[in-house]
């Protein structure tokens, strides 16, 4: 089976995964895919340099991450050009681990941790969709001590997003992360056991 996994920015979305792979869950993880889309002398980081400037290019040629996002997270069509120059790139080596995943362990269940699900409407390719969920103020105060970031900084970053509560009402499942670890391993197994009733 195949599980979308989603939420905003700092909602625990890699404390869930983490849980449902000790589980025995394999992972795909988009983060990781769009990390390596712009590594040194992939072509999507060449055509990411060629529309937004060497100037995003460190001099060991690594992206500068923060440059990067200081343009996007407050330039709406810059972001859109952004996600279309990268997301097919993305969408293709995410089918790929997903396939390569269910042939080799058809048994097992495939978690794709994709943070941009809904906005890049990719349903589609899941059986059930799973939103890791905490209040906006919970979200906004986590991204503002993990970043070490301003408020104002933080709130551009989620109005960058789809709002947390709309994805948690499209969820087919929720897990509420706002509480303790505990209570979020509670929900975990419980889905856990629900995921494979059904």
């Amino acid at each position: 089976m195949n599980i979308g996994l989603t939420g905003g920015i700092a909602t625990g979305k890699s404390t869930v995964s983490s849980m449902l792979t000790r589980k025995g869950a394999l992972l795909v993880d988009a983060d990781v895919i769009a990390r390596e889309v712009m590594l040194p002398g992939h072509p999507v980081l060449a055509e990411v340099a060629a529309y937004f400037g060497q100037d995003i290019i460190q001099a060991d040629g690594q992206l500068d991450r923060k440059k990067l996002g200081e343009i996007i997270f407050h330039d709406e069509k810059k972001r859109q050009a952004l996600n279309e120059i990268t997301h097919p790139a993305i969408r293709r080596e995410i089918r790929k681990q997903m396939m390569d995943y269910e042939a080799a362990y058809p048994d097992r269940l495939v978690v794709v941790d994709i943070p941009l699900l809904y906005e890049s409407e990719l349903q589609s390719l899941f059986e059930k969709i799973i939103v890791v969920y905490v209040p906006r103020e919970i979200q906004l105060h986590r991204l503002m001590e993990r970043d070490n970031i301003t408020k104002e900084r933080a709130e551009a970053r989620l109005n960058s997003q789809m709002d947390i509560e709309q994805k948690k009402q499209l969820a087919d499942e929720v897990i509420d992360n706002s509480g303790t670890l505990e209570k979020t391993s509670d929900q975990v197994d419980e889905l856990w056991k629900r995921l494979f009733r059904s």
